[in-house]
């Protein structure tokens, strides 16, 4: 792979700086640059190009600077008592809790915030306490995280169906007639059903309509919106949408701290769920001497199991009111004018013999998605480079960039065209469980199909360096062909 002159690539970056500021007036680049200078100094220092907001955000430095003041000037105990230090602390959680409702514009009458470790600590208290029963149904769509998908678990133990609603190609995309017939036709009189998407697929990019929400909820169904992958470049307003259930990681909105995140409940949906124990911090009341005396404690406490993490949760509100400053909405523009300008010069990027050098996973245009973006690479005769090998190389120049099915089996299965016979080998031997690389390997060997994917995501501190240094990186590989780089 050959090295452009620096000379060279300083004039390459300004003429493409140049075009894209013409072909996006709304970019605000002395924002950004001062943003950078002053919160994210550090990718600058280091030479870093991070595409990988959609596995985390990043912190900024006065973040970090107002949490180890706080923690530094004050004096903080286990809350649930009454001692001063103890009493600071509940103040604190309970700000925490306020500003949360706050950014998301929920009414505090009518949601409640329940503090967990992630949004999958959310998803599984969801998964666990909600009532499925013989009749009722689970339907969520094929692009759903993990963690949304392993609530079937539960379901299925109750004798409730599970209803998949798939993704199609080429945008991998949720059919909306389907969606619409699911939620008019599969929950008889009487019986409960959950339906669960995600807001924006982490895989794709691909944002499906919030107005689902309140169609399901017309017709009887309770509703989880899956919007991990969507808060950190989108504002979610639940006075307007008014899901039942919202899990979130605030580490992937802004950074820190990274043990933290929510289930935002409807308090009328939230008494509905039935804990399967109960745990310190959590009841009113219990007793040894009857194994029936307990009492659970109303709202997000019966839900909080021990003590909560009083002294990260500060950094929760100022990570929120980080975001807030800098502008959600901006933040959201950014992103996507980035993102239509590298969604372009994938679509025409090419090798000497007019072949495409990407395959995107997902739209190719900037109407109804995010900044996340899956790709392969791909060289003149069409075979894929190898992904590992790209994030090794890429990590090389210093460009973090994400690769593997990213929780998100639904979609993978689908852009890959990979069939349910072909996933049932990686499922033969009950006995001994098929780990993530052995079952690509077992379906790349019998059908010459390469299950895995390469994505880049764009967030908070994002410019468009980033993406041009990106694309320039993208470049060394045209005219090259897969097997002789794996040689090399």
């Amino acid at each position: 792979m050959e090295h452009t002159p620096p000379a060279t690539v300083d004039a390459a970056f300004a003429e493409a700086h140049r075009a894209f500021l013409g072909a996006h007036p709304g970019y605000d680049a002395d924002a950004v640059a001062r943003l950078r200078q002053s919160e994210y100094g550090r990718l600058g220092a280091h030479g870093h190009v991070y595409l990988d907001y959609t596995g985390a955000g990043l912190y900024a430095s006065s973040q970090i600077e107002r949490h180890h003041e706080l923690l530094r000037g004050g004096v903080f105990g286990n809350p649930r008592s009454g001692n001063p230090t103890s009493l600071a602390a509940t103040a604190l959680v309970e700000r925490a809790r306020e500003s949360v409702l706050a950014f998301f514009d929920a009414d505090p009458a009518e949601y409640d915030v329940v503090f967990t470790a992630n949004a999958s600590g959310a998803l599984k208290l969801v998964g666990e306490a909600f009532p499925f029963a013989e009749g009722d149904v689970y339907l969520l769509s094929y692009d759903n995280h993990n963690s949304v998908n392993g609530i079937r678990a539960f379901a299925r133990r109750s004798g409730a169906r599970v209803v998949y609603v798939p993704v199609r190609l080429p945008d991998l995309r949720l059919d909306a007639d389907l969606v619409a017939r699911a939620l008019d036709e599969d929950l008889a009189p009487g019986s409960r059903g959950l339906f669960a998407y995600p807001a924006q697929s982490n895989f794709s990019g691909v944002q499906h309509p919030l107005e689902w929400i309140a169609h399901a909820r017309e017709r009887g169904w309770q509703t989880l919106l899956d919007a991990a992958a969507y808060v950190p470049t989108n504002a979610l307003d639940l006075s307007a949408v008014r899901p039942d259930f919202v899990p979130v990681s605030f580490y992937k909105m802004f950074g820190y701290p990274t043990g933290c995140g929510a289930l935002i409940a409807r308090r009328e949906a939230l008494a509905t769920l039935h804990r399967p124990w109960f745990a310190g911090g959590t009841i009113t009341l219990a007793s040894v001497q009857n194994e029936g005396w307990y009492h659970l404690a109303p709202g997000h406490t019966g839900f909080e199991d021990g003590t909560v993490d009083y002294l990260s949760l500060p950094a929760v509100t100022i990570g929120l009111e980080h975001l807030a400053a800098v502008g959600v909405d901006a933040v959201h523009a950014r992103v996507m004018a980035l993102a239509d300008w590298l969604l372009a010069e994938m679509s025409a990027a090419s090798h000497s013999n007019g072949a495409p050098l990407f395959r995107v996973f997902g739209p190719t245009s900037t109407h109804a998605r995010g900044a996340t973006i899956a790709f392969y690479l791909l060289d003149p005769d069409g075979a894929v480079f190898d992904v590992g090998l790209v994030e090794r190389l890429a990590g090389e120049e210093r460009i973090s960039i994400r690769t593997g099915c990213f929780c998100n089996p639904g979609d993978g299965e689908v852009a890959h065209s990979i069939t349910r016979e072909e996933m049932a080998s990686c499922f033969e031997e009950a006995d001994r469980p098929v780990t993530l690389n052995e079952c690509q390997d077992i379906i790349r060997d019998t059908t010459g199909k390469l299950p895995n994917t390469i994505r880049v995501s764009l967030g908070l501190a994002s410019d468009f360096e980033d993406v041009w240094r990106f694309r320039r990186f993208a470049e060394t590989f045209r005219d090259i062909g897969a097997a002789s780089l794996r040689r090399s």
